[in-house]
């Protein structure tokens, strides 16, 4: 994806953005070039090892979705804090060094930012290529923003929103450009407005699966009014998104296929990753905190046992292992994942969530039945049946948290349907003889900014949206 034959002058500030084109050196170096081309400007879309990484390790680690070793929690003193959920800890001081998620996500910022400021005065294009770069740059700039307020604030609610602070709002690639720590009404605000702006301009189809595409406009969209609680504008756009792209890719096949390997419990050798950037399930793509070809996440014992029987996608992923004193289910599966971008599974998921609410538990439920009869193995299968809507919920939100796992939505999920009150996610567990518990109304749900940021704020001031 990263194109090897333009060598393109620009500074990726992380904290602060990237320089316009007008603040570039005078002195170019031999062998580089001003990006003043559409294509100079597209490539920075394909680089997605700088702006397609999406880390969201702590969130994982709060909801113990990926297996941390004794040895790894002895040593990391802020993962051991999320992981075994003590809110007496101070993860305001122990976030010296976890950057990654705040300086990857404005990094990407940067980049989008450039390409939003210039795309339409770009050479060698028509005004509707143009218009197009300028559209995918600003769906990402909004995709990356929602991680961001999604993991450094306090969840959406509309009752609050303006009152309570977000993250740094920049929007422009100026080195020296001011940042204001915006409240979560102003962000969700921005990102809608970038959006409504964008959608027109989105292509059918797209140059990479790293553009979005018009599906992939629709779909994020869906995902952001879902957030916000707006359940009618998320299913229209759910609806949209679908039109685009519906397929489910057929884990069963998968397994088949696969069966020897996945069946031996002495072998641990990994299978190639379907869900990388061709998975039919895809509307557009994006790495979450691994980037490079190699297993995902392990996962504990405790979050195995909440997949399905008989789930294909599961068995296809991980196996159980012992090592010495650990226990844990290994994963199986190498190359890409698509953590970061906007699939099918995911909408058609929040197109139940906002059936169920509308009172249409049948055809919510069959929904979740379509999507387990591509991964429920045929002699485990039973169609789901409810009784009302808190049933239709709990089994949607359960089956979203194994879909979406290693992403950051089933975080953004619990979030939202704790600020609700209604469907409430919290868990329990006993480690070393211990029983250790995170409630819904927990500060742990809300990251602190890590310190280097608001040590060095840039051109503005930052302040930490939880006491610790």
């Amino acid at each position: 994806m990263k194109n090897r034959y333009i060598t393109l002058i620009y500074i990726l500030v992380l904290a602060s953005g990237l320089v316009s084109c007008e603040d570039y050196l005078d002195d170019i170096p031999k062998g580089s070039k001003i990006p003043q081309t559409l294509s100079d400007f597209e490539a920075l879309i394909r680089d997605e090892y700088t702006n397609h990484v999406l880390n969201v390790d702590q969130a994982l680690n709060l909801l113990n979705d990926k297996y941390v070793s004794d040895a790894t929690l002895s040593f990391y003193p802020l993962d051991k804090a999320n992981y075994l959920w003590d809110e007496s800890a101070d993860r305001i001081s122990l976030n010296r060094a976890d950057e990654a998620t705040y300086y990857g996500g404005y990094g990407g910022i940067s980049t989008f930012n450039l390409i939003v400021e210039n795309a339409l005065q770009t050479t060698e294009a028509t005004e509707s290529e143009q218009r197009e770069l300028w559209a995918q740059a600003k769906v990402l700039r909004a995709m990356s923003y929602f991680n961001l307020v999604n993991y450094y604030a306090d969840t959406y609610e509309a009752s609050n929103a303006s009152d309570k602070l977000s993250v740094p709002l920049i929007t422009s690639a100026d080195i020296n450009a001011p940042s204001k720590q915006v409240s979560i009404q102003e962000l969700y605000d921005f990102m809608l407005a970038d959006m409504e702006e964008a959608l027109p301009y989105l292509p059918e189809t797209s140059a990479t699966v790293l553009h979005p595409n018009s599906g992939a406009g629709y779909a994020f969209m869906s995902r952001l009014y879902l957030q916000m609680s707006n359940y009618e504008q998320a299913l229209v756009y759910a609806d949209k998104a679908l039109e685009k792209n519906s397929s489910l890719y057929d884990w069963i096949a998968y397994y088949n296929s696969n069966k020897s390997l996945i069946e031996d419990p002495d072998s641990y050798l990994t299978m190639p990753s379907p869900v990388g950037f061709d998975y039919v399930e895809n509307y557009n793509y994006r790495h979450g905190a691994l980037s490079r070809i190699s297993p995902e996440n392990d996962i504990p014992v405790e979050r195995a046992e909440r997949f399905e029987e008989g789930d294909a996608r599961f068995l296809s992923r991980w196996k159980i292992r012992t090592v010495g004193v650990d226990t844990y289910y290994n994963a199986t599966l190498s190359g890409y994942f698509n953590y970061g971008g906007m699939t099918t599974v995911e909408v058609y998921l929040i197109k139940a969530e906002c059936l169920a609410r509308q009172g249409q538990v049948t055809d919510a439920v069959a929904i979740l039945n379509k999507i387990r009869q591509t991964r429920i193995l045929p002699d485990k299968y039973t169609d789901l049946s409810v009784a009302d809507e808190a049933e239709a919920m709990e089994a949607i939100i359960a089956l979203k948290s194994n879909e979406l796992i290693m992403s950051i939505v089933p975080f953004c999920d619990a979030r939202r349907l704790n600020a609700e009150g209604v469907y409430t996610v919290g868990f329990s567990k006993i480690y070393q003889g211990e029983t250790y518990t995170l409630t819904p109304d927990s500060h742990l749900w809300t990251m602190p900014f890590p310190q280097g940021a608001t040590d060095n704020p840039g051109n503005g001031s930052l302040v930490q949206n939880v006491d610790k």
